[in-house]
């Protein structure tokens, strides 16, 4: 199958992470975290290239592992209360995907964002007086795209605009989707200024 615009991907494993196995006196034991398939938590958002669109410059080949938006695999309940699927369904292993809905690629381990996107990766709260576990709108850039944006580079301390980052899970690390041209600081490198944040329920995921 090929598309002229967009991609046809497969989620990796299914459509929705919301199992996990846990080690108990009897054994493995798989658990439901969640049942709600509106919740776009627990959305797979991994999945593999079936096919490249033939219209579209792209450096992504077929059989790359890419991280894509949660609506494409997510089901929803129209007024009457029919379960559907989203408009990006073909069959249970198949889907398209725009090249807007695609953010990261993975090829030879290494991941790589799209171009216009960053993650980043959020910071420890240093205030003894706050109670967030995080320093808001303020985290290390993880995954840059190859683009000829210069002015900020893998494992430089940045800030971000309010309401622009989207939460990913990344090889079991939590990071912000953000737009790079809506980082508006660059502290420069990170090294020995802050500590890095990722909870730990992320490392299972």
């Amino acid at each position: 199958m090929k598309a002229v615009f967009n991609y046809i991907i497969s989620p990796v494993s299914s459509r929705y992470n919301n199992k996990k196995v846990i080690d108990t006196e009897n054994g493995e034991k798989e658990i439901i975290l969640n049942t709600e398939i509106f919740n776009h938590q627990y959305v797979s958002r991994n999945a593999t290239v079936l096919a490249v669109p033939t219209q579209v410059d792209t450096p992504i080949k077929v059989g790359d592992e890419v991280v894509v938006h949660h609506n494409i695999f997510r089901r929803w309940h129209d007024v009457r209360g029919i379960e559907r699927n989203s408009s990006s369904f073909i069959s249970e292993s198949e889907y398209t995907c725009s090249p807007d809905q695609l953010f990261l690629y993975k090829r030879d381990k290494d991941w790589t964002a799209m171009t216009g996107y960053s993650f980043i990766q959020p910071v420890e709260e240093t205030d003894k007086l706050s109670t967030d576990k995080e320093k808001e709108l303020v985290g290390i850039v993880r995954y840059i795209d190859n683009s000829d944006y210069e002015i900020v580079a893998i494992g430089d301390l940045v800030g971000f605009t309010p309401s622009s980052e989207f939460e990913f899970i990344v090889n079991g690390v939590r990071m912000y989707r953000v737009l790079t041209k809506d980082i508006c600081f660059n502290y420069g490198d990170n090294e020995g200024k802050e500590t890095a944040y990722n909870p730990s329920w992320a490392k299972g995921s």
